[in-house]
């Protein structure tokens, strides 16, 4: 997992409460198990005006110029502004997946559904919560001024603007530890327990050499 310190990123406003995880990767997309690849369909059907299937050449599906995504100004953003309830639905953990595969690495939002929110934090996503009226005022920030960027530091857990305010944020301290090493869950298994599981390696071996 790609280890996270500071981000100054171009942010991508998603103006829409309750954006679920269908809508951020959707059902056709998930029988893949690989965590890569899924980029080019964060939010499918939003973002292509035809539907899609695994295994297209998406480069050639027709884009919906109206959807953020899509427009110039906001190519290569690693920000997404969210409104309240981000991430709810199914707990496919594809829709983090999908997000980081794009290039996102933080996801600022009043509020998200905990299974969506736990998820990213293992797969190097920062999840952010603010109060709804700070995201309002960003939302009408980004929405004033093209190439609108946030510095996120997650050392000092402060969120910077263009204009140079500063807005703290909260964050578990196992979380950002976990962040700032980038530490999976794999990871955190195999730091904590490696001589446990080499004794028990070696004591299988004796037990049952035929499995080795």
């Amino acid at each position: 997992m790609k280890a996270f310190k500071k981000v100054n990123g171009l942010v991508l406003p998603i103006d829409r409460s309750n954006v679920d995880t269908d809508a951020i990767i959707p059902k056709q997309y998930l029988k893949s198990i690989s965590r890569t690849g899924f980029g080019p369909n964060l939010f499918d059907d939003w973002r292509y005006l035809d539907p899609g299937e695994p295994g297209m050449d998406h480069s050639k599906r027709r884009i919906n110029p109206d959807f953020v995504i899509n427009q110039e100004r906001y190519q290569n953003a690693e920000v997404v502004l969210a409104r309240d309830n981000f991430g709810c639905g199914s707990s496919r953990e594809h829709a983090v997946w999908a997000m980081v595969d794009y290039g996102i690495r933080v996801v600022i939002a009043p509020s998200f559904a905990d299974i969506f929110f736990n998820n990213t934090f293992k797969n190097g996503l920062l999840s952010i919560i603010l109060d709804a009226d700070v995201i309002d005022r960003l939302f009408d920030e980004v929405e004033a001024n093209p190439g609108y960027k946030l510095e996120i530091d997650l050392e000092a857990k402060t969120i910077t603007t263009p204009s140079g305010d500063v807005i703290a944020f909260e964050i578990d301290d196992f979380r950002r530890n976990n962040l700032l090493k980038g530490l999976d869950d794999i990871d955190l298994t195999l730091h904590n327990n490696a001589d446990a599981i080499k004794a028990y390696e070696a004591k299988r071996k004796q037990e049952a050499p035929w499995l080795f």
